[in-house]
């Protein structure tokens, strides 16, 4: 058990833990007396918060979207931010990052139920590459004003967060390699399937 010693491997397991805190579930349940995991994506992150509450109460559902949103990016950023003041290398930064998304779309906390890990990615990927990540915040938010599609928006957003890292760092500092940000990528493409599939469809709902 000595490796549980080891400050990465205490670095990995707090980012997991505290990236599976699923604040949009507890703050829906505590304000607005809902279990999200049972209303409409069944998703634990603000667009469900949204979704759930909007219909009992729109103001409300505004305010504890935003803040869900601010928490599950900040979940991540939390604990790079500690590890980046102790010391901890480039390296160990990246695996902590992966590590946030993981603990969300994959909850400890909820069954290894979660979310789709789009604003704690985002989260993790600003504190990394935070132009980049400002390109695809950017394209998310012009695409959300105008498709209206929350799933869509993301993804479209993500897409371009991924080719302005390799624009802009082909050779991404000490790792040299991108490898990190498309397993991030990855997963939350994964968890949007259901919704892609959606999409295709022409089923996919507008938040308006």
């Amino acid at each position: 058990m000595n490796f549980l010693f080891n400050m990465n491997i205490e670095f990995y397991i707090l980012a997991y833990l505290v990236g599976g805190i699923p604040f949009g579930l507890l703050l829906a349940k505590y304000f607005g007396k809902i279990d999200i995991t049972k209303v409409g994506s069944g998703g634990i992150g603000a667009t469900n918060v949204l979704r759930a509450l909007k219909n009992e109460n729109p103001s409300l559902a505004k305010k504890i979207a935003i803040i869900t949103l601010v928490l599950d990016i900040l979940k991540g950023v939390v604990v790079l931010f500690i590890a980046k003041f102790i010391g901890a290398s480039v390296e160990t930064l990246w695996a902590i990052a992966i590590l946030s998304v993981i603990g969300h779309c994959y909850s400890p906390y909820l069954k290894f139920e979660g979310g789709k890990g789009v604003a704690t990615g985002m989260g993790v990927l600003f504190f990394m590459l935070p132009i980049s990540t400002i390109i695809g915040v950017v394209v998310w938010l012009i695409c959300a004003k105008t498709i209206k599609i929350s799933s869509l928006s993301s993804l479209l957003g993500l897409i371009a967060l991924v080719i302005a890292s390799f624009i802009l760092h082909p050779n991404i500092d000490v790792i040299r390699t991108h490898a990190p940000i498309l397993i991030i990528a990855f997963i939350i493409f994964y968890k949007h399937i259901p919704n892609i599939i959606r999409l295709f469809k022409g089923e996919e709902k507008k938040i308006v």
